[in-house]
């Protein structure tokens, strides 16, 4: 198997005075119904779904000490799906044509990005560094993830399959961010952590720059996003408890708490499909991460 087979090339971006539509106070929004379901990969007590396509299909992965990755169709059709020859595999991203993104830690403790295209893989690793995250795909041959630096600090990046161009960018007041989505419009998401430590969601899209914190959330990240541009995540409460949103760009009301029943509190929503389709995980009342999908 060739790693990054195709030709590489670089470009770096620095998101400037350009950067416009800052959200300081986001209105929020009437809550959407929706239902719950509840996954369990068998025999486990740990399941994170995090990605959903149109078709319903959803991508994660199950284990907290060894990471197995798995695609499922609704109600309970696991399909393993693990980087060959790897030590752990978390698949995070899925799109409309059935291929995958993720990571893998190989046999030697090294983290790498990789795409999955019909059950062929491919490593994606930005040049020169030795850890990288895939963590959202579009239909278009498109990965958004980050690498790591010697001091751990990340920058988030755009990997475009076709000619195997890396856009990296950086953000004005972070010391570290992370691309989390990409739609087909090229509309990316994800979060970065300010000099305080802070975590802030964010979106770009169409050239404006927003950053999304949920209203009077005290740490918040952008961690999915569709092809209309709405964007999901997750945000922590004045009391340290962490609760899924939603942030509809068709409504004037733009965030709403999006909890699983079953874990107020514990909830993280990670994975929108165009339908408004919800995925992510809690942690229930036993201490075992579940998946779930919210349906509106």
């Amino acid at each position: 198997m060739k790693i990054n087979s195709l030709p590489v090339r670089v470009a770096k971006a620095i998101l400037g005075v350009a950067v416009a539509a800052l959200l300081a106070m986001p209105l929020l929004a009437q809550d959407t119904t929706y239902s719950f379901q509840t996954f369990i990969y068998p025999g486990d007590t740990f399941t994170q779904t995090l990605g959903i396509n149109n078709a319903g299909k959803i991508a994660g992965y199950h284990g907290a000490n060894v990471n197995k990755g798995f695609t499922l169709i609704v109600p309970n059709s696991f399909t393993n799906e693990n980087y060959p020859q790897s030590a752990q595999t978390q698949v995070i991203g899925i799109n409309n044509v059935n291929g995958t993104g993720g990571f893998y830690i190989d046999k030697a403790g090294v983290t790498h990005g990789f795409l999955d295209n019909s059950g062929k893989f491919s490593t994606v690793d930005f040049p020169g560094t030795n850890f990288n995250q895939i963590l959202g795909v579009n239909d278009k041959g498109q990965a958004a993830g980050y690498y790591a630096d010697a001091a751990g600090n990340d920058t988030a990046y755009i990997y475009a399959k076709t000619g195997g161009v890396f856009l990296s960018f950086a953000i004005p007041g972070s010391v570290s961010a992370q691309a989390t989505g990409i739609n087909n419009a090229g509309n990316t998401c994800g979060f970065y952590i300010d000099a305080a430590g802070v975590n802030h969601g964010w979106m770009l899209a169409a050239g404006t720059f927003t950053v999304l914190d949920y209203p009077g959330g005290t740490f918040t990240q952008a961690l999915g996003i569709n092809n209309k541009g709405n964007v999901v995540g997750f945000y922590m409460d004045a009391v340290g408890a962490t609760h899924g949103w939603t942030y509809n760009v068709g409504n004037t009301k733009k965030f709403a708490t999006l909890d699983d029943p079953n874990g107020i509190g514990n909830t993280v929503a990670n994975g929108i499909n165009d339908i408004g389709e919800v995925v992510g995980f809690y942690v229930d009342a036993d201490g075992n991460t579940d998946g779930f999908q919210a349906t509106p």
